[in-house]
């Protein structure tokens, strides 16, 4: 039986095995998902012994994907632009490493027919979490994709680094534009200790579409605040995770799961427990 694996480190609340499970037995296919708990100062020897004993493909999670990204003997445009690797593939004695989490942002917001093409879009943070979704967001053909952070010189220096690819800006978080968006895009981890970006009011208007990658039982803080200030869409990254899960999938195995049924069955799990990919 063909194996795959996610490694992190926690890893034990990881969806990742209930997400695959309900791909394979979807599609038919015969395969075996686990989660491995790879220590901090060993997440490379883990996943070598895992594909030097046959192990076909994997998923990293926090905190690996930089060292993910260095392990790939070879990397998609995705992951080296994003910087980190989320999806490894043994293909032919090599490690071919990929990043679908952006792939999964864009597909969930398509799944909830948010338009991104000609629209305004700001990007909060400018970490690993939101470089890996600029250039699947550019590739949409936004009117603009503005990055605001804390520091504002990671912002900019994340626009000028995708700037060939479409128009794109930075800035400080108090130096954010004067204007609406249409879609506003939680990437920073403000959430994790129940704060959020401090970003004005007037960056929302009647139509706009916030999203926040983190999901949970309860509403996020970045979405309380959307949902206060009238924003028209509150979406959480609970989607974003099935999706970028069942692009790994398909660049495995070669077929594309349907993710509807498996979205449902995840929400209704997160009444269960909480827990990360």
């Amino acid at each position: 039986m063909d194996q795959y694996a996610v490694f992190g480190n926690p890893i034990a609340h990881s969806k990742s095995p209930f997400i695959h499970a309900m791909f394979a037995a979807q599609t038919k296919q015969l395969l075996n998902y686990e989660a491995i708990l790879a220590p901090l100062d060993g997440f490379e020897e883990t996943a070598r012994q895992f594909f030097a004993a046959g192990g076909k493909g994997a998923n990293v999670t926090v905190p690996f994907k930089e060292q993910a990204f260095d392990l790939a003997d070879e990397l998609s445009e995705q992951a080296r632009l994003a910087g980190s690797v989320n999806t490894l593939m043994s293909n032919k004695g090599k490690l071919f490493g990929d990043n679908t989490d952006g792939i999964g942002l864009v597909r969930d917001l398509q799944f909830h027919h948010v338009e991104l093409k000609g629209k305004r879009i700001l990007l909060l943070g400018a970490g690993g979490a939101a470089r890996g979704v600029i250039l699947p967001l550019l590739r949409q053909s936004p009117h603009r994709l503005h990055i605001a952070n804390r520091t504002a010189e990671k912002a900019s220096a994340l626009a000028l680094q995708f700037s060939e690819y479409g128009d794109i800006t930075g800035s400080g978080l108090e130096t954010v534009p004067d204007q609406a968006f249409d879609v506003i895009i939680n990437a920073s981890s403000s959430g994790l200790s129940g704060e959020r970006p401090n970003i004005a009011a007037t960056t929302l208007h009647s139509q706009t579409t916030c999203y926040d990658m983190l999901y949970g039982k309860a509403q996020t803080p970045f979405n309380q605040w959307a949902e206060y200030h009238g924003a028209a869409v509150l979406l959480d990254g609970l989607g974003m995770l099935v999706e970028q899960a069942a692009q790994s999938f398909s660049l495995w195995r070669s077929v594309q799961p349907d993710t509807s049924a498996v979205r449902q069955a995840l929400r209704r799990h997160l009444y269960a427990q909480d827990g990360s990919r």
